[in-house]
């Protein structure tokens, strides 16, 4: 897998200046985010294809393992504030359970029995759809996610960043994000990371636009719940409808 092998060009990393060290990180991220350009197509398909079949009942059904996993919920959760996504229509299956979202349980990715558990608990629909997500393309926990969802009608999408993974080859539609190695051999909270955040920011508001939730480039349906929002609400009425701050406060 390219996300594991060693990059001789950083073999001595552990010697260079911080600066040094810094820099080659950086040009790790841009590369990492460029990785995505070929994906364009697909993560607009994928994206497309979500906001019909979601309907007005179906979910975004978050899933992976250790560093994927949190990316992957990280990107979920932010939905509810910003687009008023109704948590209801949010679901979250991560190895080992949300306590793995803040203490590490890297163990849990190798169950795929508890990943088939949380996908027959969780009754999906043709509605439904899942989101895998994982740097390898190969977490057993993940994959089975994956697999039994398809099964159960879900529509799926599978994020990896290696090529020929089994994930890509599991979902319904296939997003690489061919990120290579790491500066640090196997740390693909790096580029890998990086890229699976950039690609699931891009599906998910892809989504939302999709949905109708996002007006004249404005986040229409944000939940107004402290002083900033409620002022950024105040200014959208002011842009849309060409009233007053007056008015747009009342």
């Amino acid at each position: 897998m390219s996300t594991e092998t060693a990059d001789p060009r950083y073999t001595a990393i552990d010697r260079w200046p911080a600066t040094s060290a810094v820099e080659a990180m950086l040009e790790g991220q841009l590369a990492a985010v460029a990785a995505l350009k070929s994906q364009v197509a697909a993560i607009a398909a994928a994206a497309d294809a979500a906001a019909r079949r979601l309907g007005d009942h179906g979910r975004l059904i978050y899933a992976g393992a250790g560093t994927s996993g949190r990316v992957a919920v990280q990107d979920g959760v932010e939905l509810y504030p910003t687009y008023n996504w109704p948590r209801e229509r949010l679901l979250f299956l991560m190895a080992g359970g949300t306590r793995a979202l803040i203490e590490s349980a890297e163990g849990a990715e190798d169950d795929p029995e508890e990943a088939r558990d949380a996908v027959a608990a969780a009754s999906l629909t043709r509605e439904d759809v899942v989101i895998g997500v994982a740097a390898s393309g190969r977490t057993p926990y993940t994959l089975a996610v994956i697999e039994a969802a398809r099964a159960a009608g879900a529509m799926t999408v599978g994020i990896a960043n290696n090529a020929g993974a089994p994930l890509l080859t599991a979902a319904e539609h296939a997003i690489l994000a061919d990120t290579g190695s790491e500066i640090v051999a196997g740390s693909t909270r790096m580029k890998a990371g990086t890229a699976q955040k950039a690609a699931l920011n891009m599906f998910s508001t892809t989504i939302m636009v999709c949905r109708g939730l996002v007006h004249a480039g404005l986040m229409v349906n944000m939940r107004v719940s402290n002083a900033k929002l409620r002022a950024r609400a105040e200014r959208m009425i002011m842009t849309i409808a060409g009233v007053g701050a007056e008015a747009a406060r009342d």
